[in-house]
């Protein structure tokens, strides 16, 4: 199997039949994730579970292009459909509506077992208790331990701040753009056979950005990605 190939078998794997039996002895016992009830449990094993709990599917709002009313609209349906990870990204909104925006979202997540990061600003993920905080490449380069959230995710463009989002033990990455975006057009874009690449053998999963949609899922996948992010395409994921 190639990298790529062989995370995709471990990563991917949902359902499993079959009877355990343990060749020196050892003792088995089902667990969910989020939910682990034996102990101790060894610390290598933590990240591994921290990352089965990430879903394949990261939306990113956009509620500046959709209005808010009809984003959370939108949101709270694809929520109760089945999505489990929000980022709050919204560059152009003042700070109070942004706040009222963040809890609103926190709020819906909450209803439906999902979780939300806020980009860039830890202070605002502190006051509306999202899960945590998605640094700016600029962020994870000044970074010098890792903020005190359950859930810290980073945007990066290179192998070396990949890198160092995986010293700093950070939960997972976003790497783009893979493909043409319509916010950045003309602009230089990865493609699959560089994504892949620049993520092989790097410890912490992560995600593909950019002019992606949920076909686009396999192909991610296939290069070493853990999932996809999105702004519209999260909404027909």
């Amino acid at each position: 199997y190639t990298h790529a190939t062989v995370r995709l078998h471990c990563w991917r794997v949902t359902a499993w039949e079959g009877e355990m039996r343990g060749m020196e002895g050892q003792q088995f016992e089902w667990q969910r994730l989020g939910a682990l009830t034996v102990a101790p449990t060894l610390p290598g094993c933590v990240p591994i579970f921290n990352a089965l709990g990430l879903p394949p599917v990261y939306a990113i709002t956009n509620a500046g292009e959709m209005g808010v009313e009809a984003y959370l609209q939108q949101l709270d349906t694809a929520l109760k459909r089945g999505l489990k990870l929000v980022q709050v990204r919204e560059k152009n909104m003042a700070l109070d509506a942004l706040a009222d925006f963040a809890q609103r979202v926190v709020a819906l997540a909450r209803e439906n077992g999902a979780r939300v990061l806020i980009n860039s600003d830890a202070g605002l993920a502190a006051r509306v208790k999202a899960d945590g905080v998605h640094l700016t490449g600029e962020q994870l380069a000044r970074c010098e331990t890792r903020p005190d959230f359950p859930l810290v995710a980073a945007s990066v463009h290179s192998r070396a701040e990949i890198e160092r989002a995986a010293e700093l033990k950070l939960d997972f990455v976003v790497l783009g753009a893979v493909k043409p975006t319509l916010s950045h057009p003309g602009k230089a874009h990865l493609g699959w056979p560089r994504f892949a690449e620049m993520v092989a053998s790097t410890p912490v999963p992560a995600y593909a950005l950019g002019g992606l949609a949920a076909g686009d899922m396999h192909d991610a996948q296939i290069a070493g990605a853990h999932g996809i992010a999105m702004q519209r395409g999260a909404f027909t994921a």
